[in-house]
């Protein structure tokens, strides 16, 4: 008898490219193939917000801190996996869900204090608390209003 379940081990998922890894990698469809998992950027980020994700592959936890794009995790690469540090990082951007405590009508606004270019602001909405909205274009997808937010209603993906 076959166990299926050890059999879906090494089949190949399709790669979510939503799933924000690193920053500046040149070909996010390859990266799987391209990394040698050798942790050097895991060791090397100053914030140490690169974690081991599913397969022991580096990715980003903006849970532990934002990214400061200091281009450490690129330079000590091995591999040439990264795009140069003149580029545009990622496409990743902030999302906001409905567990936003402003949108329970309570006043929070500790996203759009934590956000440097201003990205987040709060429009004054009638009976209600302000409420917060993205500019997409301001937007670096740092993370940093992430680990801030008590309810945990931020998430940063890539936008496609």
């Amino acid at each position: 008898m076959v166990d299926l379940s050890k059999r879906r081990l090494f089949a190949r998922r399709a790669v979510d490219s939503s799933k924000v890894r690193l920053p500046w990698i040149a070909n996010p469809a390859t990266f799987i193939d391209d990394c040698t998992r050798c942790g050097r950027c895991r060791d090397a980020c100053e914030m140490s917000i690169i974690v081991n994700g599913d397969g022991g592959f580096p990715t980003v936890d903006f849970q532990i801190d934002e990214c400061t794009f200091c281009y450490q995790c690129a330079e000590v690469c091995p591999e040439p996996i990264f795009l140069p540090q003149t580029d545009t990082a990622w496409q990743a951007k902030a999302a906001i869900n409905d567990q936003c405590l402003a949108k329970q009508n309570v006043e929070c606004r500790s996203c759009g204090e934590t956000c440097d270019p201003m990205a987040i602001q709060f429009q004054l909405q009638a009976g209600q608390v302000a409420q917060p909205m993205i500019h997409l274009d301001e937007c670096t997808g740092c993370g940093a209003c992430v680990s801030l937010c008590p309810t945990s209603a931020i998430s940063v993906s890539n936008i496609e």
